[in-house]
């Protein structure tokens, strides 16, 4: 028991395996990548209702300049005013914002799909432990995130500066302009550095998505004794399986043997096997098989068969064909008619019973 304790997990994680892992907040999930898209499409969507927020953002300063000359100075209607004011602007900037909120939340479901787990939000006191703080400290997972990190820094910072710098020469033209001419070029230039940097995030952060799903793929894998234990618990113990299909073949061959003393006739073959019939012209279609076994359990119907004086018929090819093609309980097959129907007269006969 020892040695499966420090068995290698080289096994893929069972669905329940993944199961309880998404219960308990365990998903493949990158941060990096929420970051990057809602940067990228946050700045995509500034870029196209720049414009028009622009134009809004300006009538609403000019309207506050030519109205605080105007404004009562007693305090509550400069509440009144400012908070109207505030309110104008969130509602400018309200599309937005809710184009940002719907992104954010799209980007989490499209990761991990539609999940809510309390699991994370409580406290977990192994992080106290100062050995194990190290060991995440200076594990694989910590070295990708330093040169994720680092690598994202230097793109970046040369991404930013390539941007810039292609803009210089203009940026000394613009103080001849007005300063709607100047603050125009101004966002253009920071809206296109920020698209252009946005997408090197986004490729980072695939990448980061990629080592996140590969990082968890291999954090939940399992041990073959693991799954052994696993499948115990699911479908129960091989011992307690076996046994319980021991008492329904037990409890099933009782109830064969209570059919025997109903049948009209026994086929052997004749020591290997035994085949009880049974035919009640005005109830069934056809004869049934009652009972059948081979062996041990053969001599066990003839023995029943003959404390109940049912008679015993040998018939080799008849008894071999029944118990191969026929279950308990099912009717003879057409093509066995004739040699049953032989059989049934012939006991008939020694019954002086008439045959239909």
């Amino acid at each position: 028991m020892a040695e499966d304790q420090f068995q290698e997990r080289t096994e893929q994680a069972t669905p329940r395996r993944r199961q309880k892992a998404r219960e308990e907040g365990r998903v493949p999930r990158s941060q990096e990548l929420n970051s990057a898209v809602i940067l990228l499409l946050g700045a995509t969507t500034l870029y196209i209702l720049g414009p028009s927020l622009g134009d809004q953002i300006k009538k609403l300063m000019i309207y506050i300049f030519t109205e605080a000359p105007k404004m009562d100075r007693g305090i509550e209607a400069m509440m009144a005013f400012i908070s109207q004011r505030v309110i104008g602007f969130f509602i400018i900037l309200a599309p937005i914002l809710l184009v940002l909120t719907v992104i954010a939340y799209a980007v989490n479901v499209l990761q991990v799909g539609f999940m809510v787990s309390a699991k994370t939000l409580e406290p977990k006191f192994d992080k106290l432990n100062v050995v194990s703080g190290f060991k995440r400290l200076v594990s694989t997972r910590s070295l990708f995130q330093l040169v994720r990190d680092l690598l994202k820094i230097a793109i970046v910072g040369f991404v930013a500066y390539k941007c810039i710098a292609s803009d210089m020469d203009s940026f000394f033209a613009l103080g001849d302009n007005s300063v709607e001419f100047f603050t125009s070029a101004m966002g253009i230039t920071a809206l296109t550095t920020t698209l252009k940097i946005s997408g090197v995030l986004l490729i980072l952060a695939i990448i980061d998505y990629a080592y996140q799903k590969y990082d968890f793929e291999k954090g939940i894998r399992m041990s073959k004794q693991e799954i052994r234990e696993e499948l115990k618990e699911t479908e129960g113990s091989p011992q307690i399986k076996a046994r319980v299909r021991q008492i329904q073949r037990e409890m099933s061959r009782q109830r064969m043997m209570h059919e025997i003393p109903k049948a009209d006739v026994v086929v052997t073959n004749p020591t290997h096997i035994a085949v009880a019939l049974k035919y009640e012209r005005d109830e069934m279609e056809a004869p049934m098989v009652v009972a059948k076994g081979e062996r041990l359990l053969a001599e066990r119907i003839k023995e029943i068969a003959a404390e109940h004086e049912i008679p015993i018929v040998e018939n080799k090819p008849l008894a071999r064909a029944l118990f191969k093609m026929c279950d308990i309980g099912a009717y003879v097959p057409e093509k066995l008619y004739k040699a049953v129907a032989e059989v049934l007269a012939y006991v008939y006969r020694l019954k002086g019973k008439g045959v239909a």
